[in-house]
């Protein structure tokens, strides 16, 4: 078993902890504006959910509070599509769609880490992100088939959210370093 450089692993988790964040906090702008009080409370519960993930991530890198509300725009390592505005509940539903496939095909892949923490913490991850993808996938359909204009709405989010995936499956050297030490599945 080869063992991951300190430096590997903080980024690693920064990363992770970084997308948690910054989803949840564009989420939790849902509260209270939902279409529906349903909508509104299940929007509520995800952005909770990334939440507690982000915390635990970046409590495992090092001062949580400090990473989470105390560095510079610049020093985040989430990826673009996390950040999107919401846009129409439409947007949002296509951007949660797309990042929590992605981030659940990740977290499966995570349960096999060398890293304990890691280990745990996707165990425990793929449960509420399967949720996540699930609600998504469900919005997306309805809204698909529902009116001429929320097919368009959600089409058209989709087509926004789409051009920050390829991000998502970009390989660096942090996630080369990060495979090679077993913290990360292989890219």
């Amino acid at each position: 078993m080869a063992t991951v450089a300190v430096d590997t692993r903080t980024d690693y988790l920064l990363r992770l902890g970084d997308d948690a964040l910054v989803l949840g906090q564009r989420l939790s702008e849902w509260c209270g504006h939902g279409p529906v009080l349903e909508v509104d409370i299940s929007l509520a519960n995800l952005a909770l959910d990334l939440v507690g993930q982000a915390t635990l991530l970046l409590e495992e890198a090092g001062d949580g509070d400090k990473l989470a509300f105390h560095r510079d725009v610049l020093d985040f390592r989430n990826c673009l599509l996390v950040e999107q505005p919401n846009g129409d509940f439409a947007r949002t539903i296509a951007r949660h769609l797309l990042y929590t496939t992605w981030q659940h095909m990740l977290l499966q892949r995570l349960t096999g880490s060398t890293d304990q923490f890691l280990r745990e913490f996707a165990a425990k991850a793929v449960k509420e992100v399967a949720y996540h993808r699930e609600l998504a996938a469900e919005w997306t359909i309805r809204l698909g088939d529902g009116t001429e204009e929320s097919a368009r709405r959600m089409a058209e989010g989709l087509d926004w959210c789409f051009r920050f995936t390829p991000e998502l499956f970009e390989v660096d050297n942090v996630a080369v370093l990060a495979a090679k030490g077993g913290l990360a599945p292989a890219p």
